[in-house]
């Protein structure tokens, strides 16, 4: 039987199983912290540091630290809000993020943190990389100018006998995910479609899909991210 443990967010007290991560513990308690890289199920990795709280006075990521007995964690404080907000901007200034021209505008949990943290302008200079759209793959393209990196893809799907089907590829700021040339050529319908639903941007894409929900009627169009984790409380 789990040991059940007491802490508190925000001065809310709160209870979870000892050891259960702090991002899950907190969604259960109707608290949302937000993250781009971690993906319910699958081991986490602390890539995107969007999920940073302060836990006993220190920055720590949620997505990766158990919680503990009496924990005193800090999530919505001013300076951390504007920690996530200058992660958002710098994801932007780093990519070529053009959101009404991309099929994810609506369910894109990148643009939804953008609104939710009232992203106008970046504080920082716009990089505009040249990046290509891989198109090698007869069932996925891959855009790179929208990758934020968050290694969902590479830890989420899986080919045969668990073979990883994304992975790194150069070095430095040229870095992207590449898909493996002979796994992504024998992709089924059912594993491209879960690895577009994986990514948390306009990524990866099914070829061959049109829109099966309007603009104005998607996700976040209607409700903003972490509404239905809020609304537990």
């Amino acid at each position: 039987m789990n040991q059940i443990v007491n802490f508190s967010i925000d001065g809310i007290e709160c209870m979870a199983a000892k050891g259960q991560y702090l991002i899950d513990a907190a969604r259960e308690n109707g608290i949302y912290i937000p993250t781009l890289c971690n993906y319910t199920g699958v081991k986490p990795k602390g890539s995107c540091r969007v999920c940073t709280v302060r836990v006993n006075g220190k920055l720590m990521t949620a997505c990766t630290t158990p919680v503990a007995e009496n924990m005193v964690i800090e999530n919505e404080a001013i300076d951390l809000l504007d920690l996530r907000k200058s992660i958002i901007e710098l994801l932007f200034i780093e990519g070529n993020h053009f959101c009404p021209a991309c099929e994810k505008s609506g369910n894109c949990e990148l643009q939804a943190l953008a609104y939710r943290y009232k992203m106008m302008v970046p504080r920082f200079p716009y990089t505009f990389p040249y990046r290509e759209v891989d198109a090698d793959s007869p069932k996925l393209l891959k855009d790179q100018n929208r990758c934020i990196l968050c290694k969902r893809c590479i830890r989420v799907i899986k080919g045969e006998n668990g073979r990883t089907i994304f992975a790194y590829k150069r070095r430095g700021n040229h870095v992207e995910i590449g898909i493996d040339p002979k796994l992504g050529k024998n992709l089924s319908d059912e594993t491209a479609l879960k690895a577009m639903d994986v990514c948390p941007v306009g990524a990866l894409l099914v070829r061959d899909k049109g829109f099966d929900i309007p603009i104005g009627e998607r996700k976040y169009d209607k409700q903003p991210i972490g509404y239905d984790i809020e609304k537990m409380i």
